[in-house]
């Protein structure tokens, strides 16, 4: 009995280890495949990349002639250099993804859904035919509401949204935003960085009490007429906006 317990313990010890190691290559090969799909977009990665590396590399020989440690230092240099040119590579992929993604439609949301940090986001609370959409945000600022599309409609969906939390959230901020590119709007790109720079006015246990209330009021649900994402460019967006008609 003791020894079929050990040869199953061993093996589930050993099915462990196989699946880490196909995560392992599996993130690999996901990040070789991003790493080639922007180097032959972005012509001047791979330069970037390793002036980075060289720069920081050239600073840490420097300082080891300097204090008579370039053994010790040259091997730090050389992993802090790797490390500063694969987070440059990281941002430039997310400044790639950003800038394909500013203007179309959904790209609010999608942004909203890949943040991070403790925030509860509920995708097209409000919207339209025209795939105009306002996406509710509960995070430590408060209750948070994001429009994307016609600055004209969405405004006014904002201050309807607006206008039903405050009957229920008490005196918890609400704050309106609207994505573009024009006065008074936040880029898609600096979404997330406009969102965390909000003062923090509740903690998480209320996070959770107000996403309780603010769910129980309803409000429209996504469904196949809204999109979950950005829609790619040279996509029909009229048939995509044939069936929020349909829906609503």
């Amino acid at each position: 009995m003791a020894k079929a317990q050990s040869n199953t313990s061993k093996e589930a010890k050993a099915a462990a280890k196989s699946a880490r190691r196909q995560a392992s290559r599996e993130r690999r090969s996901q990040l070789w495949q991003a790493f080639q799909m922007q180097r032959k977009e972005d012509n001047r990665l791979i330069p970037y990349m390793a002036g980075v590396f060289l720069l920081v590399v050239a600073v840490f020989v420097a300082l080891g002639f300097a204090f008579d440690q370039l053994l010790f230092l040259i091997p730090i240099g050389v992993i802090l250099g790797a490390l500063g040119a694969f987070i440059l590579f990281g941002r430039r992929v997310q400044s790639s993804v950003f800038k394909k993604a500013e203007g179309q439609k959904g790209a609010a949301g999608w942004a909203l859904d890949n943040m991070r940090g403790q925030w509860r986001v509920k995708q097209a609370v409000a919207g339209t035919t025209h795939l105009d959409a306002v996406h509710r945000v509960i995070g430590k600022p408060g209750v948070i509401f994001v429009g994307e599309g016609s600055p004209t409609r969405v405004k006014g969906l904002l201050e309807q949204e607006k206008k039903k939390a405050a009957r229920v959230v008490g005196d918890t901020p609400i704050y309106l935003v609207i994505v573009g590119n024009e006065d008074g709007q936040v880029p898609l790109r600096k979404l997330e960085r406009h969102l965390t720079k909000l003062p923090a006015n509740i903690d998480r246990k209320r996070m959770e009490a107000l996403e309780g209330r603010l769910s129980a009021l309803g409000g429209r649900q996504p469904g196949p007429g809204m999109p979950k994402g950005p829609i790619p460019q040279g996509a029909k967006v009229r048939n995509v906006q044939r069936a929020a008609r349909r829906k609503s």
